[in-house]
């Protein structure tokens, strides 16, 4: 017994161990490096969900995806038994995936119901989805029933059921009219949560014959109605019995309640109490509906507590309590109350909180190292309580083979001593009644060295007394130990101010300048050692020093705002004003300078408060003012000059590196001094030269001026205000200072070879004022560095160079360059380092390699030369490289050398540009400063095939009606060994509208074709390319068209009239005989009528038709019409021509008795109706035409 409880102890206390080492291992970083070659098991990434309501409508897509180190492969099984994908053409899984793609079109979707759940699995474990229950979503129709009208009298109660069909989903309930208008709903009517609708008391105005139920399914989109239902209201009281006896009503169409007012009673719930069921994190909604006269108001309350204010909502006028995200503490007697003027009514609902299973700690992956422990916990509560279910690799583990590192305890998975190869995937699943939770979690079993994923050489800026975090991310199995080390410290930092987190981060709580610094951080682990370096800066913070200031202007005056900031030097800063905490107007009146605002002409709409922010990229400062403008006072002009300069300088305080110097200002002119300006003049070493010394406020008269030795000073004083610099003052007497020994050194000092064997060192000289005494010179040393010898030395004057001859090549010195005169030395100098003087290299790369990636590139490998076979400062390699000649060839053609050149110590390169099929040479030069090096030995290498270049020519000869002949010549560069040539060609028409394309394909050694069965007269586009073993080369294009034969130039010939010339030329033709032919019309009308005219007007004969307009003739005069009826004549039977005696023939009017026509057809163009082809299609008319009838026969 003891010794169990020990053991459980130990193994708590693994617990909290593991669970504390594993807390930044839990997954594979997503690094790709760090991805690549790592094994891992399958995750499920993607999943439908549970229920899944399908659209019948549409193809069914289940999703499953999963990722993993190799890629799972996916299965399914359905209602618990496989289901093959394969052998159901209507299914299709997604390539690299599981998600399932189901084409119901032809099927009917009930077919594919069930339960489905998708595997993935790799060889390092396997991954199951949840139960995903697919469902068709239905919309049944409303059952056919006969509503017939209810009575109800004014005052009392009503419900409107709905009772919609049962749905997948539940329908979307709403009461409209036949207009398709919402009916209005208030506390006194209002649609219950069931859908039907409530009436605490009815009005003469809610008569109406249109009370509809619409049902809408939100996922086939589509809407039902119930039948109208009618409702009469009547006033019971102003209709006598004998009306009332005239509608033979039974009691039953009546309720039963009074129609007087009366307190309030519940519709629904019915009862006292009733209970009511909420599922945690659901939605809970509590409905009270209550009739009564005057209409009840009703309100909530709950007995053993207060209503969840944030979470709660009032609906449907009061009279629905909605509770959102339920939680256990929302259980309890919740009590709804009834009121009106005569009284009130309580209903209580006990609601009882459930939960489904839910999360307190997921299963979380694990990463091991051989022989570690690690625990899987599967904690979760619910109402009631969960049964957890483990198992692995999609088997429970009370059916897998037993595991003797592997302890179940309810929750908890302990696996101990684990070993390579024991990577598998855990399903922990945990349900109750009312709904479960599947969790994968892998545990990967790995043995990697430790790797630091944080970017090396970053660099962290942060604010002085501001915390600081230095990453160190790391990545290992066994996690690795990260520790810390600062610039070459050997101690650890985990001591006070440093704290390392468990990730690897290392924190300064208040960082200091002087914790800036180089900061290594090392991950270890049995299996290796990584580091890496960062940096730390600590910036200076940002700080306004001088604010701005209240002010008070007056309007059209100028406001300046002042606002002088010190920030780090390191941070570039940014000045930003506000007003009123917004951006500044756009109005030119507003000046920002780098440490000021102007606002000139300021009017009353620019009072506020004005802010000026300073912003770096790591901190920020902000000071405000406001602004006050008030009236202007008339007051006269002011006259703003330069200031007088100031006078009577004097020096007091002399010493022998400074002096006082004091005077009086000179009239401001109504501008203020805002400075003064020392000037200084150098009478030994620059005579009449001004320089700068020192400026001064305007408030001050005497300045401390710091001089340097062997000088003689005069001083003279400038005052400035806002209009500009006054008039030098008098110079102030002569004041002469002692020498003294050089203060400084010369500066930029340098030394570099100019010759293989030399060193000159450089300098910039001190000028006269600087020199601090006669006999100025300088003192050069110099020695070979990291070489135990003595300094060397030579004294100069009057040069800024020295050059030290016989120096090895290219070696390091250590040089330095002191100032001295007659009174002593300068301070001691500080040493810089040169080189010596270049040589050209001694040597080549060696073992040079050419990798050829394809015909066009190609990669060249070579050994670095040694540094001392360099002989100078390595600027790079160059690649001399170029074509012998291409592999078709035997002799050489040597083409242009080509040159890639490579900075920096490389030892590889990419030669791009290369031909195919070709044989190169290249060879590789160190350079220098100097130079270059020998070329290493010439190597050969060989590119490959590649696609040809385009034919050098396409003609096209021999063109004839129906054929041509192309020729062809082969490609300047074949690139290869060329295995054909390929030709497509088709028809273009007028319209440049392309058609078919027919190909042809030929040998490499055909150089012409004939093409046969052309098109006559039809253009003929053509594409050509050469082909190697590697693909077809650029496509080169020609056009030809086909000669055209004799019926098509004679149709061509006679086809002038489809000629747009032409057609004009016709319609001013039909368009002057038109005018001819209405002038003659006129004048025929004048001159009086034929007698035939008015015997045909006379005796009109109804069987005559009118002249159709679709007949584009004038009844021309033909033989074949000589021995036909005329028209306006009727035939006999025997098909002679009879006179009747009620009308008259052209007949009489003829010059001949037989009734032909003259032969000038002088009666045509005036009594020619339409011919009919056929007799029986209608009768003719003899009617005289029309000049409109007679333009349609033009047209």
């Amino acid at each position: 017994m003891d010794r169990k409880g020990k053991w459980v102890l130990s193994s708590g206390a693994l617990l909290v161990i593991f669970l504390g080492r594993m807390t930044t291992a839990l997954e594979v970083p997503l690094d790709p490096e760090v991805l690549e070659g790592l094994p891992q098991p399958p995750t499920i990434t993607h999943q439908s969900p549970k229920d899944f309501i399908i659209d019948p409508r549409e193809n069914i897509l289940i999703y499953c995806e999963a990722k993993g180190k190799p890629h799972p492969s996916f299965s399914w099984t359905r209602n618990g038994t496989h289901f093959d994908v394969e052998k159901d053409s209507k299914v299709l899984m997604k390539p690299s995936s599981g998600t399932l793609v189901i084409d119901i079109s032809g099927e009917k979707a009930e077919a594919y119901e069930g339960i489905y759940q998708c595997t993935a699995r790799n060889e390092h474990g396997t991954a199951v989805s949840n139960n995903i229950f697919i469902r068709q979503s239905r919309s049944p129709l409303w059952s056919k029933e006969r509503k017939e009208a209810i009575m109800v009298q004014v005052g009392v109660s009503l419900v409107l059921q709905c009772r919609p069909p049962a749905g997948l989903p539940p329908p979307i309930i709403f009461w409209m009219d036949n207009n398709f208008q919402r009916l209005p709903q208030n506390t006194r009517v209002s649609q219950a949560l069931n859908g039907d609708l409530y009436f605490s008391n009815v009005l003469l105005d809610d008569t109406r014959n249109d009370y509809i139920c619409y049902a809408r399914f939100p996922h086939t989109q589509t809407i039902q109605q119930k039948q109208p239902i009618t409702v009469k209201v009547l006033d019971m009281d102003a209709i006598n019995e004998t009306v009332a006896a005239m509608y033979n009503y039974t009691n039953n169409l009546f309720v039963d309640s009074p129609s007087g007012e009366r307190r309030p009673s519940f519709m629904a719930p019915l009862g006292r109490s009733s209970t009511q069921m909420a599922l945690r994190g659901g939605v809970l909604e509590l409905e009270c509906i209550a009739e009564g006269l005057p209409t009840p108001e009703v309100s909530w309350y709950k007995e053993s507590g207060d209503l969840p204010s944030s979470r709660m909502s009032f609906h449907n006028f009061q009279k629905t309590l909605k509770i959102a995200d339920v939680m256990e503490a929302d259980a309890g007697d919740y009590r709804c109350t009834a009121k009106n003027s005569l009284g009130s009514a309580h209903h209580t609902i006990k609601v009882n909180v459930k939960a489904a299973p839910f999360w307190i700690s997921a299963p979380r992956n694990l990463i091991l190292a051989p022989k570690e422990t690690g625990i899987l916990t599967c904690r979760v509560s619910g109402d009631p309580k969960p049964q957890i279910a483990w198992s692995v690799n999609g088997v429970p583990i009370k059916d897998s083979p037993k595991d003797t590192s592997r302890k179940v305890e309810d929750d908890t998975v302990i696996l101990s001593d684990v070993q390579t190869g024991s990577s598998a995937v855990y399903q922990c699943n945990a349900s109750n009644e009312f709904g479960y939770l599947l969790a994968n979690a892998f545990v990967n079993v790995l043995a990697e060295a430790p790797r630091v994923l944080t970017p090396p050489n970053n660099v962290y800026q942060v604010i002085t007394n501001n915390p600081a975090f230095l990453d160190c991310a790391s990545f290992g199995s066994p996690i690795p130990t990260i520790t810390w080390f600062k610039d070459s410290q050997t101690s650890i930092l985990n001591r006070d101010p440093y704290v390392i987190h468990n990730n690897g981060t290392l924190e300064i709580n208040v960082a200091q300048s002087l914790n800036s610094g180089k900061y290594t951080c090392i991950a270890s682990n049995n299996l290796g050692t990584r580091e890496n370096h960062v940096y730390l800066e600590v910036k200076e913070p940002t700080r306004i020093l001088a604010q701005p200031e209240y002010m008070v202007v007056q309007r059209n005056r100028k406001a300046v705002f002042e606002c002088k900031v010190k920030h780090d030097p390191t941070l570039i800063p940014t000045m930003n004003w506000l007003k009123d905490n917004g951006e500044l107007p756009d109005d030119e009146r507003f000046l920002v300078d780098t440490d000021s605002l102007t606002i000139n002409e300021v009017t009353e709409e620019d009072e506020g408060t004005y802010t000026c922010v300073m912003n770096t990229t790591l901190d920020q400062d902000s000071a405000s003012a406001m602004l006050t403008v008030v009236e202007a006072t008339p007051t006269p002009a002011i006259v703003y000059e330069e200031p007088d300069p100031p006078t009577d300088l004097e020096l007091t305080d002399q010493r022998e590196r400074s002096v006082q110097l004091t005077w009086i200002p000179g009239d401001e002119h109504n501008s203020p001094t805002q400075k003064f300006l020392v000037q200084y003049e150098d009478l030994l070493h620059q005579a009449g030269v001004w320089h700068n010394l020192t400026e001064e406020e305007g408030t001050k008269t005497t300045a401390h001026l710091d001089l340097s030795p062997y000088a003689y000073y005069s001083f003279r004083v400038l005052a400035v205000n806002h209009v500009g610099y006054s008039q030098p003052s008098q110079p102030s007497r002569q004041y002469r200072t002692n020498p003294a020994a050089p203060d400084v050194n010369p500066t930029d000092v340098h030394g570099v070879g100019t010759e293989h064997n030399n060193l000159v060192i450089s300098w910039k000289e001190l000028t006269g004022l600087q020199s601090n005494g006669p006999g100025l010179q300088y003192k050069v040393n110099w020695r070979q560095k990291d070489v135990e010898e003595d300094w060397l030395s030579e004294t100069v004057a009057n040069t800024s160079k020295y050059v030290v001859s016989g120096t090895p090549t290219f070696v390091p010195y250590e040089v330095k360059v002191q100032a001295v005169n007659d009174y002593g030395n300068g301070p001691a100098p500080e040493a810089v380092v040169g080189y010596s003087g270049e040589d050209v290299p001694m040597s080549a790369p060696e073992s040079v390699q050419v990798l050829v990636q394809n015909g066009t590139l190609a990669e060249v490998h070579w050994e670095p030369v040694l540094t001392s076979m360099v002989r100078g400062r390595l600027q790079g390699y160059k690649v001399s490289y170029w074509r012998e000649r291409s592999l078709h060839q035997a002799e050489a053609q040597q083409e242009e050398q080509q040159v890639l050149l490579l900075s920096g110590n490389r030892t590889d390169g990419r030669l791009p540009g290369l031909k195919p099929y070709s044989l190169y040479t290249l060879n590789i030069r160190v350079v220098n400063g100097k130079g270059e090096g020998p070329p290493s030995p010439n190597h050969n290498f060989e590119t490959p095939e590649g696609v040809p270049g385009p034919p050098s020519f396409l003609r096209i000869k021999n063109t004839d009606m129906d054929s041509l002949t192309l020729e062809w010549g082969p490609p300047q560069d074949n690139n290869g060994r060329l295995t054909g040539y390929t030709l497509k060609y088709q028809p273009v028409n007028s319209s440049n509208e392309l058609g078919p394309v027919e190909e042809m394909m030929f040998p490499a050694n055909e150089t012409t074709v004939i093409l046969a069965d052309l098109k006559y007269s039809t253009r003929y586009k053509f594409y050509f390319n050469a082909k190697t073993i590697k693909g077809s080369g650029p496509t080169i294009t020609e056009e030809a068209v086909t000669i055209m034969d004799e019926e098509a130039m004679k149709s061509d010939q006679v086809d002038l009239a489809t000629q747009g010339w032409f057609i004009g030329l016709m319609c001013a033709i039909a368009l002057l005989i038109l005018v001819l032919l209405i002038i003659c019309f006129i004048k025929r009308n004048k001159g009086g009528k034929y007698p035939v005219k008015e015997k045909e007007d006379a005796h009109q004969d109804p069987e005559i038709q009118p002249m159709k307009d679709d007949d584009g003739t004038f009844g021309e005069y033909s033989d074949t019409e000589d021995h036909k009826p005329l028209k306006g004549s009727r035939t006999p039977s025997n098909g002679t021509v009879k006179r009747d005696d009620s009308d008259d023939s052209l007949v009489d009017y003829g010059e001949g008795g037989d009734g032909q026509f003259n032969e000038d057809g002088s009666f045509i163009g005036q009594y020619s109706g339409k011919k009919e082809k056929d007799t029986h299609e209608g009768n003719e008319s003899s009617e005289a035409p029309s000049p409109v009838n007679a333009m349609n026969s033009f047209v």
